[in-house]
């Protein structure tokens, strides 16, 4: 069957580092990610069943490992060679359609008993990701012996695959993975009644976060940051209030929140905004970078909260700010289960799902290719908003073997 595959070599791997700093996205033309014929999956358990995807996304985090970017934190919780891909629509044998939540837990480790995390419903931070009767892997898209979405077929476990509902578009079932992500993020912000949020980057978590933040969550203003004109309509459409350029933002929360700028004598134009006294009650960063974390530190009130939804990898960042105006600084990784304003809890992805809907999440799937031109796929992603585009994903539908198998 046709795949993508990583394998572990470190020659290519700095190759695709030097050629990604160059143009993202051409780590995929020269590291260690090939387009490869594989035996078909085998099941790692009795329960396992194989999935057939029909589309499958690119995440910033598979082109920061395509690009070499990756950090190393994560190497201990990887197992080569390995299939990348985690945002998955696909059939099962019996052709049914289902989304997957790809998240190696203690269950489909076949650890007893779970550990505490994923008994409370917190699957995202499971203890066991090295342990148990799988490889290494935080995830389906990182463990050899799953496979992943990048692939004619994988591996997984009932207890990551959630039935697509009739009239559910494939793009916008796709979608559910990183909408599950914007949904935890609103819910890690602890957003009360009547507050400034503010919500920087509006790639495909951007956006899904400020979707999120609008139908879970009752702020009085979010200011947006998004860099391109279709970023910045979607923002405004799916509830951004003040969408701004980045390099506005300071300006732009001022203004929300009622407060004073701080300026630096000297260094930069005139009336340059340093800082404010006050600031946003909470900023989500769905960037991280340096830049933006900069910014978040800069715009959040005193004894406000930042949440780290982008992953950072490796940044440069003053942290006097932090200490200084006592701010809260949270991650938000991944899903499981969310807490409910009457203090029910539910799926993020059942919450998900009525996201993709209500917002029509599935139009921010722009653009698909099929495995054999990853190069260019991958390319176009990395570039996505210059190119406005929001999604980009693998289009399996038509592939021979996938029909024939």
């Amino acid at each position: 069957m046709k795949a993508l595959q990583f394998k572990r070599n470190l020659p290519r791997y700095a190759a695709a580092r030097l050629a990604g700093s160059f143009t993202p996205g051409r780590g995929a033309t020269v590291g260690p990610l090939e387009l490869v014929d594989l035996d078909p999956p085998v099941m790692p358990g009795p329960d396992w069943v194989r999935v057939r995807p029909r589309l499958s996304g690119i995440c910033g985090s598979d082109l920061a490992t395509v690009d070499g970017r990756s950090a190393r934190y994560f190497e201990p919780m990887v197992s080569f060679p390995f299939i990348p891909g985690h945002e998955v629509v696909g059939d099962l044998d019996d052709d049914q359609r289902v989304v997957l939540e790809p998240v190696l837990g203690c269950a489909s480790r076949s650890i007893a008993p779970t550990c505490s995390a994923c008994a409370a419903g917190r699957l995202g931070n499971c203890e066991h990701t090295t342990f148990g009767d799988l490889s290494a892997g935080i995830q389906t898209g990182s463990c050899h012996d799953t496979g992943g979405g990048w692939a004619v077929a994988f591996s997984a476990h009932p207890s990551q695959l959630h039935p697509v509902p009739d009239g559910f578009s494939d793009e916008a079932a796709v979608m559910i993975e990183p909408a599950a992500c914007g949904v935890h993020a609103a819910f890690a912000a602890k957003v009360p009644d009547s507050v400034v949020v503010a919500v920087l980057g509006a790639g495909t978590l951007g956006l899904a976060t400020i979707a999120a933040l609008r139908a879970y969550t009752s702020p009085r203003t979010i200011v947006a940051t998004a860099r391109h004109p279709h970023q910045q309509s979607l923002a405004a459409e799916l509830g951004g209030d003040l969408v701004v350029a980045p390099t506005e933002v300071r300006r732009a929360v001022r203004r929300a929140a009622g407060t004073r700028a701080i300026s630096r004598n000297g260094e930069g134009a005139a009336g340059t905004v340093d800082r404010l006294t006050g600031g946003a009650d909470i900023v989500i960063d769905c960037v991280g970078s340096s830049s933006s974390l900069t910014d978040a530190l800069a715009v959040t009130r005193p004894g406000g909260r930042i949440v780290l939804v982008g992953m950072p990898a490796v940044i440069e960042l003053e942290l006097t700010p932090l200490w200084h105006r006592e701010l809260e600084l949270v991650g938000s990784y991944t899903y499981g289960t969310e807490t409910l304003q009457d203090g029910s809890t539910t799926r993020t992805f059942d919450l998900a799902f009525d996201l993709v809907s209500q917002a029509d999440l599935g139009r921010l799937v722009t653009t698909t290719y099929p495995l054999a031109r990853y190069r260019e796929a991958l390319e176009h992603a990395a570039s996505a908003g210059s190119r406005g585009a929001v999604k980009v994903a693998f289009d399996l539908r038509d592939e021979r073997e996938r029909s024939a198998s």
